[in-house]
């Protein structure tokens, strides 16, 4: 039999074709329901006939998909863009700022969702869905399911329990998880549903009645979701530096002699003849025990004072940023890139960034004088004590 050149051309392709359908995978919305296919139609405007058959049901989703999920912004007003722009503490370039296209080509910059992260994403909304979420609509929520909440209610374990038991709920009552209905929303009240609007700048939709308010809810908590990480993320950075900052001080106001009893007192071998940028780096790569994580029991009882006042001061810069913290989680689960929640989450962050960044600086300095001030009062404290033994003997 004979074997042609295209034949082998057709072959290869087919195999090619198989691989890379088994290697990307099929579009998650091939999995859903006919009646998620549907919702997520409507939750977009998106229309279709009724009934429609569910091949040209997935076909239209595949059809509006990337628009609607991968590239949302490609559709948003200039006012909207600017707006995302700021949050993600970017200016839209001068002249551009009511030109749509040119903004969202600066947004696009910067964007984060693709489709393979969308992919993954839609394959389960238990682990983004309720990030928008307050602690007690996540309370009603176990409280309505059976779901066991764990003591103390903390809000990382509401999140836990919720999600681990997020498909079990949706068996219990016949109803599908992969693209929820308004069973999900079914512990929240009309206000509930407003006040999310509200606390994110966001305009009531119009009609405001529930089920436009719940679409609207479900078709923007993913991006919720995807800007409340972000924001978080800048946030600890943010934190971690200011930590960063103090620990240097700190170590930058102490004496070479300083720093290797310190050093002696943690188990820290020093090299002779260490010079001071060799001695700083080594503290620095032991910086966790400035905090006195490590320190022995029979450690000085001036560096016991020092780092104790160092801690305290510390803990009072960094209650700064624990307040912002919550903030973040109780407020910007979904203060995305619209309307006025833009610009008040962005300035927040930088409000709070050269807060906590001022604070590290004066608690440094405070807490590089406690440590002298307790350093030189155990120095005097011993040597009173050894005169007392030398008297004695």
């Amino acid at each position: 039999m004979k074997f042609s050149l295209s034949s082998a051309f057709t072959v290869a392709l087919a195999a090619q074709g198989a691989v890379a359908s088994s290697w990307f995978g099929k579009p998650v919305y091939n999995k859903w329901h006919e009646t998620e296919l549907e919702r997520w139609l409507n939750d977009y405007n998106i229309p279709h006939p009724t009934p429609s058959d569910r091949k040209d049901l997935e076909n239209l989703v595949k059809d509006n998909w990337n628009d609607k999920i991968v590239t949302p912004y490609n559709s948003w007003d200039a006012q909207t863009l600017q707006n995302y722009l700021t949050l993600k503490g970017q200016q839209a370039k001068k002249g551009t700022e009511k030109n749509a296209q040119s903004l969202a080509q600066q947004v696009q910059a910067i964007w984060e969702e693709t489709e393979d992260s969308a992919n993954t994403a839609y394959s389960s909304v238990k682990d983004w869905i309720f990030d928008s979420w307050t602690d007690s609509q996540l309370k009603a929520f176990a409280d309505k399911h059976g779901i066991p909440v764990p003591q103390p209610r903390q809000r990382d374990s509401l999140l836990k329990v919720v999600r681990e038991n997020y498909q079990t709920a949706a068996n219990k009552i016949s109803e599908t998880a992969a693209y929820p209905g308004d069973w999900l929303y079914a512990s929240w009240s009309d206000s509930d549903l407003k006040s999310w609007f509200d606390e994110r700048g966001y305009p009531v939709p119009q009609p405001s009645n529930r089920d436009a308010l719940i679409a609207n809810i479900r078709r923007n908590s993913r991006l919720a979701s995807l800007n409340l990480q972000s924001a978080y993320a800048s946030a600890s950075s943010s934190a971690a530096s200011a930590q960063q900052s103090l620990s240097d001080a700190l170590l930058d106001s102490w004496s070479d002699s300083q720093i290797k009893e310190w050093a002696d007192k943690n188990g820290i071998k020093v090299p002779q003849g260490s010079k001071r940028n060799e001695l700083l780096a080594l503290a620095r790569k032991h910086r966790a025990q400035l905090y006195g994580d490590n320190v022995s029991a029979s450690a000085s009882k001036a560096y016991g004072a020092a780092t104790s006042s160092a801690n305290a001061q510390y803990a009072q810069a960094t209650n700064v940023f624990a307040g912002y913290t919550d903030w973040i989680k109780a407020q910007l689960g979904i203060a995305t890139g619209y309307e006025a929640s833009a610009s008040i989450a962005s300035a927040s962050i930088s409000k709070s960034a050269a807060s906590v960044s001022a604070s590290a600086s004066n608690v440094a300095s405070a807490a590089s004088k406690s440590a002298q001030k307790g350093y030189d009062a155990a120095a005097e404290s011993a040597k009173k004590a050894q005169d007392r033994i030398k008297e004695e003997l």
